[in-house]
């Protein structure tokens, strides 16, 4: 078994109404940053995971996200996986 570093971005789905991405555009545009078109914000998970392979703790990374870290009805997630720094192969 190795460890890797599996990172999980969620964001809000096309088409959903993101309050808060609104209110950071608006915020930016107010403070002279004119160029900034729609703003969408969303988080960041970083998890460290046990397994046999890269796709394995991808597998993992998406099992997580459907049962609780994403709500498939209004965002979406996109997984990358790398081998931790120090992990035995």
């Amino acid at each position: 078994m190795s460890r890797y570093s599996v990172e999980v971005r969620i964001v809000p789905r096309e088409g959903i109404l993101d309050p808060q991405g609104n209110a950071v555009g608006g915020a930016l545009r107010s403070l002279g940053f004119d160029d900034v078109g729609e703003v969408h914000v969303g988080r960041l998970v970083r998890l460290d995971v046990e397994a046999a392979s890269e796709e394995e703790a991808r597998e993992r990374g998406r099992e997580m996200c459907r049962e609780l870290l994403a709500n498939p009805v209004t965002e979406d997630f996109d997984i990358s996986v790398r081998e931790a720094a120090g992990s035995a192969a």
